[in-house]
């Protein structure tokens, strides 16, 4: 079944798959958002709203959606590539075209450990036949 996030201004409602999110960007109190399928939009709500609106609608979307640094929310389903010497992250697109993002250094090792963990759980636990 198809999770939605609902997001809604003064003038605007907008009902969007979860699995469609790119990411999310700040912009003083505007949010860019980028869906996979390159299709853009823009709020009027500052990113730490946009969290906010995230965790109350979409349970479990802190293991999907994640705050990497001060300006992004990325959907970590779409990540092809994290570079740290480069600080660029790569997600990528619904038509396998990358979309590179430049993110600082440290959030960045932050994603890539946390990635690390979850790889080194899935090896630990039994293999279930």
């Amino acid at each position: 079944m198809d999770r939605y996030l609902i997001i809604k201004t003064r003038d605007e409602l907008l009902r969007i798959k979860i699995g469609q999110i790119l990411y999310f960007e700040a912009d003083r109190n505007y949010t860019k958002l980028l869906l996979s399928n390159n299709i853009q939009f823009t709020f009027a709500i500052n990113i730490g709203k946009i969290e906010e609106i995230l965790e109350k609608q979409v349970t479990g979307s802190s293991d999907i959606l994640i705050r990497v640094g001060k300006s992004h929310i990325i959907n970590k389903n779409h990540i092809l590539q994290i570079n740290l010497p480069k600080q660029r992250l790569l997600l990528l697109t619904a038509e396998g075209k990358p979309k590179e993002l430049v993110i600082s250094k440290d959030p960045l090792k932050t994603l890539k450990d946390s990635f690390e963990k979850e790889i080194r759980k899935t090896e630990d636990s039994p293999q279930q036949q």
